[in-house]
């Protein structure tokens, strides 16, 4: 009879718990239809997890077919719904307001910065601190060391000759391009670069490209669904023991500052951080403190490095690809720079050739698809739908990229979509990668400086091509926060000035 009991409650408990989860489906089920009505039209979100799984399985496609519901459109990170910019006349009416301008918290990042920093920190009083003093220092650069421009073209120097110390051998260009990269960002925020073979430098420029990967790994992203999970091991734990021992670099650098700082002639950004500091002490609404300063650097640095670093790597891709591309930009740097004289930025218009082909690696290579996330900062409208405060806003960079009515051959890789009728650089309206309005890139000069001077000197110096047998590609990378290229090798061979 207990037995018989038991069986019976059993069963109960489970009719109970699937009539629960039937009801708590069809209950999702009327929520999103509900708030369908209320958004720009996409993809039928499925219950609890809304877009992920078709994001998932194909994300680049998944990226450019939202272009099909029009010039906006929803889909949704899990219960969230998230609206989408699918074309350039909407993505500008928008991003240039306040009102979207804030950005979405993400556990992952607020973990690891506690809230402070510039690039993904919120929108209020500090953000505009920290990012109207740093635009000042990079912008004044020049009057206390190198300009950005002498600091490019010293480094393509050291970044040539580490190329060619493997001539003719297989190598993989990364450390190369991340440390070229980085060291004029340091520069500017060290005050120093570091050499190619510093071991130390070389570990934390792999932990700082290892937590861009992680950050936009599942990993990552099942960390912003469920932050609870940090108190547990896992993966998630190496981004935050990989931003302590940048900061912990970053500190030291700091504290050797403080020691050796000369109030009348700062050298870097550090030195101008730590001035603000004291010079803003007498104020209640300050956000200069050295917590924010190690942050701020730290942002710098990692945007300044992995961004332009990951550029010139896809670059690498579709030059040996492209080979006829390659040879051209090479016979039009050698005919107006010769051999010897490095480019500078006041050669883009002698070159209009290579000036388009550095776009057109930018336009291709798409690094964030879905531009930098943005945030409603208060209820607003937008091409007749009322947005809520709090709405996450992406950029549909991939559609706008790839949009026939605006490039002449938007799904190859191809200079002609930067040069008018008469082989003039042009550039068209649609082309933001850097976004726009108050959350415009910070670096933005700075990327363009390097992305030109750069490719234009290593295409001066050197042939690239693949090495015998080289492995399959995919062309379509690891996708996640960013588009990142795989691992991959190339030989480098010098360009004799006798050819």
């Amino acid at each position: 009879m207990w037995a018989t009991l038991m069986k019976l409650d059993l069963a109960s408990v489970g009719l109970t718990l699937f009539l629960c989860l039937i009801f708590l489906v069809l209950f999702e089920i009327i929520r999103i239809n509900s708030y369908r009505g209320q958004t720009p039209p996409g993809p039928r979100p499925l219950p609890f997890v809304g877009s992920l799984p078709h994001f998932m399985k194909e994300p680049r496609e998944f990226i450019r077919s939202m272009s099909q519901y029009g010039e906006m459109s929803t889909v949704y990170l899990g219960r969230k719904p998230i609206i989408i910019l699918n074309t350039v006349q909407v993505t500008k009416e928008a991003l240039v307001q306040e009102a979207f301008s804030g950005r979405p918290a993400m556990p992952l990042i607020e973990w690891k910065t506690n809230g402070l920093g510039i690039i993904m920190v919120t929108f209020g009083h500090s953000w505009r601190q920290q990012r109207r003093f740093a635009l000042h220092t990079l912008r004044n650069i020049g009057l206390w060391k190198k300009s950005v421009e002498d600091l490019v073209m010293e480094e393509s120097r050291y970044l040539i000759s580490e190329f060619l110390k493997a001539e003719g051998k297989s190598m993989n260009p990364q450390h190369a391009l991340q440390n070229a990269a980085s060291n004029v960002i340091c520069s500017i925020v060290f005050g120093d670069r570091f050499d190619y073979d510093d071991k130390r430098f070389s570990y934390l420029l792999k932990i700082m490209y290892d937590n861009l990967m992680l950050a936009g790994s599942p990993a990552g992203q099942f960390f912003n669904f469920m932050p609870f999970i940090k108190h547990f091991p896992g993966p998630h734990q190496r981004v935050k023991q990989n931003a302590s021992e940048l900061d912990g670099f970053i500190r030291k650098q700091v504290k050797e500052h403080k020691e050796t700082l000369v109030p009348d002639s700062p050298r870097d950004f550090i030195d101008a951080y730590l001035l603000e500091i004291e010079k803003q002490k007498s104020n209640d609404d300050s956000t200069f403190h050295e917590e924010n300063l190690v942050v701020s650097a730290a942002d710098l640095v990692q945007a300044g490095t992995n961004t332009i670093s990951i550029t010139i790597r896809w670059g690498l891709i579709f030059l040996i690809q492209n080979p006829d591309v390659q040879e051209r930009c090479h016979e039009e740097i050698v005919r107006v720079l010769g051999y010897d004289r490095l480019p500078s930025m006041d050669d883009c218009g002698k070159l209009p050739y290579t000036y388009a082909t550095v776009h057109e690696i930018l336009r291709y290579a798409n690094l964030v698809p879905l531009g930098m996330p943005h945030e409603t900062i208060r209820p607003t409208k937008l091409r007749g739908y009322d947005i809520p405060q709090g709405t996450m806003i992406l950029t549909n960079l991939a559609a706008i990229f790839s949009n026939k009515e605006h490039w002449k051959h938007p799904d190859s890789f191809n200079p002609e979509n930067f040069l008018d009728e008469n082989g003039h650089f042009s550039k068209p309206e649609c082309f933001i990668p850097f976004s726009l309005g108050p959350r415009v890139c910070l670096g933005e000069t700075l990327a363009r400086t390097e992305l030109f001077l750069y490719i234009t000197s290593l295409l001066q110096r050197i042939h690239f091509s693949w090495p015998p047998d080289p492995q399959p590609l995919d062309i379509d990378g690891i996708m996640g926060i960013f588009r990142l290229p795989l691992t991959f090798n190339i030989i480098c061979c010098s360009r004799d000035s006798k050819e």
